[in-house]
């Protein structure tokens, strides 16, 4: 095994892991607010890349306020989504509001198709020109270092609201006890509408990092991603918020080391393997938390 390519490949891995990390984000922290599986997630990542893509192209932003544009725009569509589609079934069976996350996929994916066409389009490469870099032997692109960049920053803000706001300490309170919680004068509503809010502009965000990374978007290009992050949040624990981190990283060094060292054709097939795994050996996930749900 080349030592070059196993770096390089590396490489590739964490600028693709960080983009499916900051998808798996909104995955977790739904579910360990309000236990669901959002499955239109995904469409929400699609609809990021084409905010931006629109932003830059029509109305000739450069990259940083085409990202903020992209992530309003993205949290808006996150809060309707879950005012319209989710909250009239939060006291309803589980099953519920699951079918209703897949329809509104489904639906998301509709729309996109109908505005935007069903053909890919390629993202504007200007905003960021290619350059290689070389540190010795080891080569990678401006490229990946920026996505990596970006994808770190954005986590690291995650982090900052979660821990020392007001809204992300409402945020841990409802997601240890609902009940109490309300009971201690949270607006469970608002907490819940912030968490969509939250996990739609980071959804926006790796959208466009995709699109540089790729140079393409499409109506289709959140399904397999949308996946593969609920596999990698699964992965490392859903509801854990390092958990989806983690994994979002694993997944993406893994598929790139498939592709390199094996076959393309595993590429997908790869994430259902390592999440088969490691369940086995721990099926709470890398680093989720063991919990007996009463009946």
């Amino acid at each position: 095994m080349d030592w070059q390519i196993l770096i390089a490949q590396l490489i590739n891995g964490i600028a693709l892991g960080s983009t499916y990390a900051l998808i798996a984000l909104g995955y977790t922290m739904v579910y360990g607010i309000i236990k669901l599986i959002n499955f239109a997630h995904g469409e929400i990542y699609m609809l990021g890349a084409y905010f931006g893509f629109y932003a830059i192209t029509r109305f000739q932003l450069p990259l940083i306020p085409s990202l903020i544009v992209s992530m309003f725009l993205a949290v808006l569509v996150g809060i309707l989504l879950e005012r319209i589609a989710y909250r009239p079934l939060r006291q309803s069976q589980r099953i519920a509001p699951l079918i209703t996350a897949i329809g509104a996929s489904l639906l998301l994916q509709s729309i996109a198709q109908i505005v935007f066409g069903s053909d890919f389009k390629p993202f504007p490469s200007h905003v960021i020109p290619l350059k290689p870099i070389r540190l010795g032997a080891i080569f990678m692109t401006n490229r990946q270092l920026i996505i990596f960049g970006t994808a770190i920053i954005l986590m690291i803000i995650l982090h900052l609201i979660v821990k020392y706001t007001k809204l992300g300490k409402a945020m841990r309170a409802v997601s240890m006890d609902n009940e109490a919680a309300r009971l201690m004068g949270i607006d469970i509503d608002k907490v819940i509408s912030f968490t969509f809010a939250l996990g739609s502009a980071l959804a926006a965000a790796a959208g466009i990092l995709v699109g540089i990374l790729y140079n393409r978007i499409d109506p289709y290009m959140g399904i397999q991603p949308g996946l593969k992050a609920f596999v990698a949040a699964v992965l490392g624990g859903i509801g854990s918020i390092p958990g989806a981190v983690l994994g979002g990283f694993l997944m993406g060094i893994a598929e790139n080391l498939v592709v390199a060292f094996g076959s393309s054709t595993y590429r997908d097939a790869v994430a259902f393997a390592v999440l088969i795994l490691i369940l086995l050996i721990k099926p709470s996930g890398l680093l989720g938390k063991h919990s007996v749900e009463k009946v």
